[in-house]
């Protein structure tokens, strides 16, 4: 029971609110000066410093970098441009258009925090004013948002690449598959709901080959810097830690010089938005990676996976369960803090089990995006309700026909993974 007492003393800082990496930082110190008294406190504080010196996680400050000067280059409002041009048409025309922005902005941020703030800013103030109403739009706003972080370069795909040691190239083209299947059936249910309460289209009718053509060649540059990314990275011309300095600078110059929207000015919000997203996600890897110091020392990985095996062999039953926990715990730890504190507990019982890390990492990213839209903690929530100022009881009313929809994909996600493998296996 003593070996415990740091998971047990992490769930209640948890629930007293402290932040996740402070939470993990105090538990694993706890451990190591109370209970593990034979370990030097000074081989943690070393652990602490050299878990955030890796060239891969480079990658994560450029990608956040490049999501935020796309916001000021012009990059984003061509995007919703092609997402209004092809979706404007259709029953609650500015829904369906967050959701296919959502999943066009997956392929440049790959955050759904930053992703749902921008649409909040954005998108969300026009919708009320074609009368749909403030909770309605909150919902689909969080809901689309989902949608970002499996499209490539999410930062959750480059994290669990790195925790399963597996190519961060096979899990960007993995990501696109189960993307494009939570933004079409987000678009069937926003349909529906539409047709009932009769939220109208943008648009009077379909846009027409020449109009659709003049959009996709304004956005041209914008719509080949996802495209540009895979292609690369394929064809080994970079890293995916290059992949994102190439991104940033990519961005820049089609803002200042194709564009022209990008301003000097504006890269002082961009360096603050950078450092802030960037610090975010570094300290509770760092977090993660010292507490994982202690899983291993008590050997917690492997007597959860002998407890996992013992109680099924079967690969299906185990994914139900993990798929259940992870549920469970998305209720009340951000996603990636999630993902990045139970994958290593779960991938070693998954691949001897005969999983494929690549699928089993999809089936966990697209979990945890669930549990972004669910309270008590549900981070996509609580951002989108403070922006637009909705009632978290609200939300939750008009946000559980998209939990719904987005707990079928994830059934089809965890019992079909050949639709997951099939473009990475090509590779």
């Amino acid at each position: 029971m003593e070996k415990l007492l740091p998971i047990i003393l992490l769930f209640v800082l948890f629930f007293f609110n402290v932040p996740i990496c402070f939470a993990l930082f105090t538990s694993t110190f706890f451990y190591f000066i109370f209970i593990n008294t034979n370990t030097y406190p000074d081989l943690i504080l070393q652990v602490f410093v050299n878990s955030a010196q890796s060239f891969p996680l480079l990658a994560i400050p450029f990608f956040i970098m490049a999501g935020a000067v796309m916001n000021y280059s012009g990059i984003s409002s061509r995007l919703m441009g092609v997402a209004e041009v092809l979706t404007g048409h259709m029953k609650g025309g500015l829904a369906q258009v967050n959701v296919l922005l959502s999943t066009l902005m997956g392929g440049i941020s790959g955050s759904a925090n930053a992703d749902a703030a921008m649409e909040c800013k954005i998108l969300v103030p026009e919708m009320t004013k074609r009368g749909y109403s403030k909770e309605f739009s909150a919902a689909i706003t969080a809901a689309s948002s989902a949608i970002t972080p499996v499209i490539p370069p999410g930062i959750n795909l480059i994290i669990y690449s790195l925790i399963a040691n597996v190519s961060v190239a096979k899990m960007f083209i993995a990501g696109y598959v189960p993307g494009l299947a939570m933004c079409i059936s987000l678009m069937i249910t926003v349909y529906f709901i539409a047709k009932k309460r009769g939220y109208k289209p943008i648009r009077e009718k379909r846009a027409s080959s020449k109009e659709i053509l003049k959009v996709l060649k304004d956005s041209f540059w914008a719509l080949f810097l996802p495209f540009g990314i895979i292609m690369g990275m394929r064809m080994g011309f970079f890293t995916p830690t290059e992949a994102g300095a190439i991104a940033v600078v990519y961005c820049i110059v089609i803002g200042f010089f194709i564009y022209k929207e990008l301003k000097i000015r504006y890269f002082v919000d961009i360096i603050k938005e950078t450092v802030y997203g960037t610090s975010t996600v570094m300290f509770i890897i760092i977090g993660a990676t010292v507490f994982g110091q202690y899983l291993n020392w008590e050997r917690i990985p492997h007597l959860i996976g002998e407890f996992l095996t013992n109680f099924t062999d079967n690969k299906y039953m185990f994914l139900v369960i993990v798929n259940l926990i992870l549920l469970f715990v998305g209720m009340f730890i951000e996603g990636g803090a999630a993902m990045i504190i139970l994958a290593p507990l779960l991938i070693p019982t998954a691949v001897s089990l005969g999983i494929d890390p690549v699928h089993f990492g999809i089936v966990m990213i697209v979990n945890i995006m669930i549990g972004g839209l669910t309270p008590p903690f549900g981070s996509m929530m609580f951002l989108t309700c403070s922006i637009v100022r909705v009632e978290i009881k609200d939300f939750v009313k008009e946000c559980m026909p998209f939990i719904i929809t987005l707990l079928i994909v994830l059934v089809i996600v965890t019992f079909l993974p050949q639709l997951i493998l099939f473009l990475p296996n090509l590779i």
